[in-house]
Order: C-alpha cells, then structure tokens, then sequence
C-alpha cells in the first residue's frame, strides 16, 4: 500500500511542480505598423500619421505624481497621462504593476485634479483628448471618460486603443506566473496566458490580474474589440479598440467606461457587477476551488478566523471521505495478512514473472481484495489539495492573516528567520512542515505490518522516504495548506491508533 500511495502523491505533486516550473517564457515578435489619416486646419487635403500597432506608449521621462483615495494609492505619469502601478496599504502595501495602464496615444498633461477626479488632455493640430478618471472612494471602481474632439478643418478619422495594462514577465519576480488575461466576449469567457498576439471582437469585458488584485474595463459601447499583443521577450500589452469613425470639423465623440481597480473579492466584486466575478478563475480545477472557498468563507463567518476555518475545512473533507478512509485501512489490513503469501509466492515463481503475477492474483480474487482499494481516499484528495493550493495562493483575504506563530497563512510559517542561509532549509525555520513530517512518520509506523524479505526493506525504505519527501516538498509552501494537510494527517492518525487497539 505505501508503494502505491508514494507513486500516486508522488505524481500528483510531480503534475504540481510542473505546472509551477512552465510559467510563460514569452517570445519576442516583429510589431506592425498600420496608418490612419487626419487632416490639418485650413487644408482640404490629409497626411499618412503612423501608429505602431502595439499602441506603445511614449517613452519619454516621466514626472509621477501620486493620486491617494480612501483604499488605494494610484500612481499617474503626467507626461502620458498613465497609470504606472496602484498600491494598497491595507493589503501590505501590495503593488498592482501595470506600467501602461488606461494609456491612450500621445502625451498628455494633467490639467485638473480634484479629492474624485483627474484630468489629462492631449493636442496637436488635428485632435484634442481628453481623458477624465473620476474615482469611487468606497468600492474600487473607476469612470473613465474619453473625448476625442476634431480641432482641424477636414475630416478626421478616429480609431483610439485604449491600453488596459502591461504584463511583466520578470525572471526574477516568482509571482509571475499568476498573471493571466480575462477576455469576455458575446459567446464565451476565456482566461489567457498570454503567448501569442490574439484578437477578439464583440467585446464585453477585458482583465488582467496578477496573484492577488485585478483590473476590469467595460466599454459602454459594444463596439469594441480586444486584443494581447506581444512587445519583448519579457512583456505583453492588454487592450482594447472602438470600431473606426469619421469626425467633420469641430465635431467631438465620448467613450465612456466602466473599471474595477482592487483586490479579487468575490464579495466585493459581486456587489458590483455579478457577471465581472468570472475574473476570479483557480485554473483546472476550479470548480472545486469555488467550492471550497465559499465552504472556507462560510466557516470564516462562524468562527472570525481564517486559521480556525483552514482546520474545520479539514475536518469537513476528512467526515466527507471517512467512509473511504475506512475501507482504506480495512483493504491495508487485508494486505498485511496476505503478505506473507504474496512473499512466498515471488520466491516460489522468482523465475517466472508472469505466473507469479496471476497466482497473485488469483489470491487477491480468493481473498476479496481489491489491491488498489485502499489508493481511493488519497486519489479524490488530490483534486481538493490542487484547488485548495490554488485558493490559498491567490486568497487576498489570507494575505497577512495571523494564526498562532503564523504571521501570514498566504506564505510559509517562518518561526525564526535567520542573517545566513543554512543548507536545505535557507534562511528560515518552517515548523509546521518539519511537525507534519514527524507526525507523518508515526502514521507510518503505525499503519506498517510485518514484513519479510523484499518487502520488509521496501517498508523501511519508505518510512524513511515518505516523511522526508513531503517535508522537502511542503517546505515553502503556504502555511495555511500545510496547515490543513496536517489536521488531515493528525485525523487519520488518531483514527488508525483506535483501529490498531481494535484487532
């Protein structure tokens, strides 16, 4: 039995580590140039003006200048008129980089801000912009008002991207790899890593996030298409485009847009638009993952603590699963008492693998064994510890919650933390993995039979290996999962205790 439970844990963690290890290496692409024509005042005639297709926005030295409203702090580039980053105070003063953010062509100057509102325009001889951010102080959202005005005497042609945001993919930030895209459009909802330059038309919603906060645009218009367009190795640019219109001179148009700038709360942004909840996306198994985090929720609001939540939520899938856990241990006996058998049958049949293996077999069909039996609880465990890590990763409402010694149930324990590194450990004393691992051990122990030959070896082999391992593996992970991983260990221990003094 601990054969097989260490291949089945041994490849479900193998499929976890994978998936960590192929975060998105973006390959860089040659960008295009499309043209639009505008005219000049007091001409009847139009010029070619270039637009790079990637909308990129001017690189020139920016002056920042920092917006504060009641949740988060919003810091602009006068000279583009774009939102470099957001900061929130509350939620350890995380920064949300979107270094393009609500970027329009051009550059711009700000020229008007008030304690809701902000105001930047640009102007040549052909256009006048102007963009006005006008900012809700109790829940995170953004009105965003564009007015492209035709200041020349010919006709102008007006196609204005708006840039939501860039994604860095940054070899040395570990956080990388939660960025992902959210396209919405009139036939389905898709979440993107990005890869390649895609477009999408009849727009109704665009996002981008990184682990723990989001950015959402709708358009009042569904005249809109989006697109990820690729401008490095390292970087991906997020927006969307009007269908293209004609101004005659002196006439003006407005775009008007709906925006959430904050943390992914399903609550909060819930409240505001149901169909925007659709951000907040745990990957393949999602469905599991909104299972267990309104169960994680719901059990928050009982008790008031995340921790206590984490422990009962353990407790719940342990009840759920205690009828397999049952049969688990019954079927592991079962093995035990044959195993001297199945032992004497390898040595009898050691030059004939294929008799050995129907005469074994054949024992278990005699004796009503189902040898993998006892894999089932372990194996509907798996989708729940992948979703349950997912919640737990990308969980603002875990970020710097305290538990006991746990400063932060989002990151590892970190009792002590050291100046130096020290071998395998690093610079930091992780004591819950290091107690799973011994409690894992006297699990083992307990649950391991007699054994000769092959066998027995095979056994000492894995009392050994198996707390180790998911010592190793559990290490760095966040402590709110190692945490209820080992209250399901502790379960299983004290029940596996009452069944040994039961024989």
């Amino acid at each position: 039995m601990e054969k097989r439970l260490f291949i089945a844990i041994a490849l479900s963690l193998l499929v976890l580590v994978s998936w960590s290890a192929l975060a998105p290496k973006p390959q860089p692409i040659d960008s295009k140039v499309v043209t639009a024509k505008v005219g000049e005042p007091g001409k009847a005639t139009s010029k070619e003006i270039a637009f790079s297709s990637n909308v990129q926005i001017p690189e020139a030295p920016a002056t920042l200048f920092n917006y504060t409203i009641q949740n988060e702090e919003l810091i602009f580039a006068e000279n583009t008129g774009v939102l470099t980053e957001a900061k929130f105070p509350q939620y350890k003063n995380h920064q949300f980089i979107l270094k393009n953010g609500l970027g329009l062509i051009g550059q711009f100057r700000k020229t008007a801000s008030t304690k809701d509102s902000v105001t930047f325009v640009s102007a040549d001889t052909a256009r006048k912009i102007t963009k006005t951010l006008t900012f809700n102080n109790s829940n995170y959202t953004i009105g965003l008002d564009i007015k492209v005005q035709n200041i020349s005497n010919s006709t102008l042609k007006v196609n204005l991207p708006v840039i939501l945001g860039n994604l860095l993919y940054q070899p040395a930030d570990q956080n990388a790899r939660y960025q992902d895209v959210t396209i919405a459009t009139d036939e389905k909802t898709q979440h993107l890593t990005p890869k390649k330059d895609v477009s999408f038309s009849d727009l109704r919603f665009l996002a981008l996030r990184d682990r723990y906060f989001c950015i959402i645009i709708e358009p009042a218009e569904k005249n809109y298409k989006g697109f990820i367009r690729k401008l490095s190795n390292q970087e991906y640019e997020i927006g969307l485009e009007p269908a293209e219109i004609v101004l005659a001179p002196g006439e003006q148009i407005g775009h008007l847009f709906k925006i959430y700038l904050g943390p992914q709360s399903l609550k909060q942004i819930s409240a505001i638009k149901p169909d925007w909840t659709s951000v907040i996306h745990y990957g393949t198994f999602d469905f599991f993952a909104q299972l267990i985090w309104q169960l994680l929720e719901f059990l928050h609001n009982l008790v008031k603590s995340w921790g206590l939540a984490i422990i009962l939520l353990s407790v719940v899938v342990y009840l759920l699963l205690f009828p397999l856990s049952i049969k688990q241990m019954r079927s592991m006996k079962e093995m035990q008492v044959l195993q001297p058998k199945i032992e004497a049958l390898r040595v009898l049949y050691k030059d004939n693998p294929q008799k050995m293996n129907k005469e074994v077999m054949e024992l278990y069909k005699e004796h009503k064994v189902n040898p993998l039996g006892g894999c089932l609880p372990m194996i509907l465990q798996m989708p729940i510890f992948f979703a349950l890590y997912q919640v737990l990763m990308r969980s603002v409402a875990l970020r710097g919650t305290k538990f006991l010694w746990i400063k932060d149930l989002s990151e590892p324990d970190r009792l002590f933390v050291f100046t130096k590194s020290i071998p395998i450990l690093g610079n930091e004393i992780n004591i819950l993995p290091i107690i799973m691992a011994i409690g894992m051990f006297v699990q083992q122990k307990i649950s391991t039979g007699k054994a000769t030959g092959s066998a027995a070896e095979q056994q000492k082999m894995m009392l050994i290996i198996m707390p180790i391992m998911f010592g190793i593996i559990f290490y760095r992970m966040p402590s709110g999962l190692v945490l209820y991983w080992f209250v399901n260990s502790a379960l299983m221990l004290i029940f596996q205790l009452k069944m040994s003094r039961t024989k």
